[in-house]
């Protein structure tokens, strides 16, 4: 053996011993002297440390080494990078990290969804001490790309057919709090329902987020949330319940009815009674009996109530087959006067699609198939005039709502 070779030898076997030593290949141990300071660490030496992290991902997962891919250099190097305060640098390993999950087929454990819980509340810390406000928002609207990646991998790679519930209840959180923050009067017409769209949510409206938000509530199963959420908003006004008005219906009452029709589709009809029973009892203040009575008469010039509307509807879906011409008859009067108006109608008219095809094998038109198929992959809808409830028997209307006492009508 030449003396080079010898040489070249000591020093692989120097190396092994030292690694065997640490457990750590030298650039673990460099991005530890990086990141392990006691002292928060300035964004060079944060974007260092990235630089190094991801192409370090990207080589565990050409070679295989998939955990490490993951865990090692995506989970763990984020979370101290958000633990030194660098949210903006850290978003970008966090995209990747959501993105190589499904690459790498990474199954959706229990313990995953508690790594994604415990980097969300890091990420959210840090990006309180942004440089500014403007800086901030801009964090927190990046942050729901990473949320929607993680709900799609759930759903691809978890047992949860929609989606794992508590991802599906931080994206839900996400969106309200950025709800708060967001435009009343952003024109909502150019918005997408559609949660693989690339613009970080940067031009949704308040409408947008607040329907976002109790669709991903409903999808994780928490009734009480959404209560919560409904409690902080206001009344109907008298413009808004207004037979034939033309503003938007009350805001608290359109979430609820999205929430109900979320909740029939994925046939929670537990959750959906929870809720619509927990809002009649602490929120709702008007005499529910006139409501109920207002709801057919045709003399009174006021709107259909949604809250009547989910009552309602939640009673015949409780019952057989047989009365799918009530719940066609029921839907006809409310979508003409009221649900049409709420936001985003045509993924109101799926949802309602949807149930008719469930509950009561109602198939919808052949075209529209595929639609509902791909609406419901995306989770995480008529004309009329005063009092023209669509040719609904009131005979059989009268009769069913004297039969609504366990709703308290």
């Amino acid at each position: 053996m030449s003396a080079a070779a010898a040489r070249r030898k000591k020093q692989l076997a120097a190396k092994q011993a030292s690694l065997s030593e640490s457990g750590l290949d030298p650039i673990s141990k460099q991005l530890n002297s990086l990141l392990e300071s006691s002292e928060i660490i300035d964004e060079s030496t944060a974007y260092e440390a990235l630089q190094l992290a991801q192409s370090q991902v990207r080589k565990s997962v050409k070679s295989g080494d998939f955990d490490k891919a993951t865990s090692t250099y995506g989970y763990d190097v984020a979370l101290k990078i958000l633990n030194h305060n660098r949210a903006s640098v850290a978003s970008q390993l966090l995209i990747l990290l959501s993105q190589v999950l499904t690459e790498t087929h990474t199954p959706c454990t229990e313990e995953w969804i508690q790594k994604i819980q415990a980097l969300d509340e890091a990420y959210i810390r840090a990006c309180s001490f942004a440089e500014s406000n403007v800086e901030q928002v801009r964090l927190y609207k990046l942050h729901a790309k990473f949320l929607r990646n993680c709900l799609g991998w759930s759903e691809a790679l978890g047992s949860t057919t929609l989606g794992a519930l508590p991802i599906h209840t931080l994206v839900a959180k996400h969106s309200w709090f950025l709800s708060q923050s967001a435009s009343e009067n952003e024109s909502p017409e150019n918005e997408e329902e559609n949660d693989d769209d690339d613009d970080e949510d940067a031009n949704h409206s308040k409408m947008y987020l607040q329907a976002h938000a109790v669709t991903h509530y409903a999808l994780a199963e928490q009734p009480q949330e959404i209560i919560s959420k409904l409690r902080t908003m206001s009344s109907p006004t008298e413009e808004e319940t207004k037979m034939g008005h033309v503003c938007p219906p009350c805001a608290r009452e359109a979430l609820l009815t999205r929430a109900i029709l979320v909740f029939c589709t994925v046939e929670n009809l537990r959750d959906a009674t929870t809720l619509l029973q927990t809002y009649l009892s602490e929120i709702e203040s008007r005499d529910l009996k006139e409501l109920s009575q207002s709801y057919m008469s045709k003399t009174d010039k006021k709107s259909p109530s949604p809250v009547i509307f989910c009552s309602m509807l939640l009673e015949i879906l409780k019952k057989d087959k047989k009365t799918g011409p009530l719940y066609t008859w029921l839907l006809k009067g409310f979508s003409s006067a009221e649900l049409i108006k709420m936001y985003k109608p045509e993924i109101l008219k799926g949802y309602t699609t949807k149930i008719g095809r469930i509950y009561f094998d109602i198939q919808p038109p052949p075209g529209m198939m595929s639609t509902l198929e791909s609406m419901m992959g995306m989770m995480g809808g008529m004309g009329g005039g005063a009092g023209g409830y669509g040719g609904m028997n009131p005979a059989m209307m009268q009769q069913m709502m004297s039969q609504m006492g366990g709703m308290g009508l």
